[in-house]
């Protein structure tokens, strides 16, 4: 069994029924859904686990924010165990879920524990279960998708474990994209034309903004993001408050290939200096991931807002919303495979530059002073000091150079141009934005 000290609690934790489950029993997917619909209600999860169970349903139960105990040298029955182990927590009981494929019906089995002297009562099952999650907690994950046939099936397959509904927006496919994902079991909303990655981020907003979810996921539909990253987005969600998680690729253990390192370190920084987030504490490190959780707030603002763009700067136009809005953004390790047939269609190059002239185009609108300006005030002072070079060739030589003077005119002038327009630009934001 793991030493109880390694998974502190809190004395709030305490305070109401823990939920128990044996992992021996249940899915990944079982667990994850299980413990985020717990934690949502502030109720701690306890998950036993022996030789039996799988590595992946220990993970999934440990990043979901439950308290995994190995009972493998336990002589004890599981039950006994965890009863026991939940006594030294201090818990004030504790909640049996025999069936963890199955939802619990919370307000039958509070009624139930607080109506009966007994310390462990059995979970209760029933339809009210469904419209509890439905209505309240439900984690709605979204998937645009284009012409992405070969693999949709079995993300959708995949991400079924850890979500209570997907919905896939057909960006316009002319393949099998949307009969595969509707027969993996997802709603498919469908564009009649293609629309652009930000077109299909929008209607996905849209969709969980009418739908009330809880919080909502987007991951990409090529195989690139592991949907067992999900309960992770949402538990460090539901913990740190934050309006936006963000799967990053740089956080802990990252086998990201060194030239996509690169170039993503050019473009974050760009970015978080095109936002302004270079300050301590603030800075974003991976601006560009897709793999993000968004909660009520955010869904509602960002369904709103016609400023998010129809393609790929579409990530960047969220970031820059949610800053505008104070919203906090937090960060957590997510895997990503590079290797998937089917992913990212544009070549890395041309995806890299196209971001980095729309992040030049939102550093010009949001800091016109650090990239007009700046370099308006260099080219100025070159020009100034190739003129002082000229004219002091003509008092020792006699001779005017020509082409000194013309480069010195030039940069005085294109420099000034630059500033002139900078202060212009940096006016009209601070007036109209």
């Amino acid at each position: 069994m793991r030493n109880l000290e390694d998974q502190p609690v809190s004395v709030a934790e305490t305070q109401r029924p823990t939920v128990a489950i044996d992992a021996t029993k249940a899915t990944p997917g079982d667990i994850a859904r299980t413990t985020l619909r717990a934690k949502i209600r502030d109720h701690p999860v306890l998950v036993s686990h022996d030789r039996s169970a799988t590595r992946e349903s220990i993970r999934i139960a440990d990043e979901a924010g439950a308290l995994v105990l190995d009972t493998t040298d336990s002589s004890d029955e599981t039950q006994s165990t965890l009863v026991r182990v939940a006594k030294t927590y201090g818990f004030s009981g504790l909640i049996w879920h025999d069936t963890p494929s199955e939802p619990i019906d919370y307000s039958r089995t509070i009624d139930d524990f607080e109506t009966s002297e007994e310390y462990v009562v059995e979970a209760a099952i029933g339809a009210a279960a469904f419209e509890d999650c439905a209505d309240q907690t439900e984690v709605l994950v979204a998937i645009p998708a284009y012409n992405e046939a070969e693999t949709i099936g079995e993300v959708v397959s995949e991400t079924a474990q850890f979500a209570d509904r997907i919905v896939v927006v057909d960006d316009g496919s002319d393949d099998d994209t949307a009969e595969r994902a509707e027969k993996a079991g997802a709603t498919v909303v469908k564009h009649r034309r293609n629309q652009g990655y930000g077109g299909a981020l929008k209607t996905a907003f849209e969709e969980a903004d009418r739908l009330g979810v809880e919080h909502l996921v987007i991951l990409d539909g090529d195989g690139q993001h592991d949907p067992a990253d999900v309960p992770n987005l949402v538990e460090t969600q539901r913990e740190s408050g934050a309006e936006i998680v963000i799967g990053s690729r740089f956080e802990g253990d990252s086998d990201v290939p060194l030239y996509r390192r690169f170039g993503l370190f050019v473009i974050n920084t760009l970015t978080n200096v095109g936002l302004g987030t270079i300050g301590h504490g603030s800075w974003i490190r991976d601006t560009q991931s897709g793999f993000r959780a968004y909660d009520t707030d955010a869904i509602r603002t960002i369904a709103r807002d016609d400023a998010i763009g129809t393609q790929m700067s579409a990530s960047t136009d969220i970031i820059h919303h949610a800053l505008n809005r104070n919203y906090a953004i937090e960060e957590v390790g997510t895997r990503i495979t590079y290797d998937s047939e089917n992913s990212n269609s544009q070549h890395p190059l041309s995806h890299g530059v196209v971001l980095i002239r729309n992040i030049l185009t939102l550093i010009e609108q949001e800091r016109p002073i650090m990239l007009i300006g700046v370099p308006g005030f260099l080219a100025a002072t070159v020009g100034f000091g190739l003129g002082y070079w000229a004219l002091t060739n003509l008092f020792h030589t006699g001779d005017f150079p020509v082409g000194l003077a013309i480069a010195s005119l030039f940069f005085i002038l294109s420099g000034g141009l630059a500033c002139f327009s900078a202060v212009i630009l940096h006016s009209i934001e601070i007036h109209l934005g």
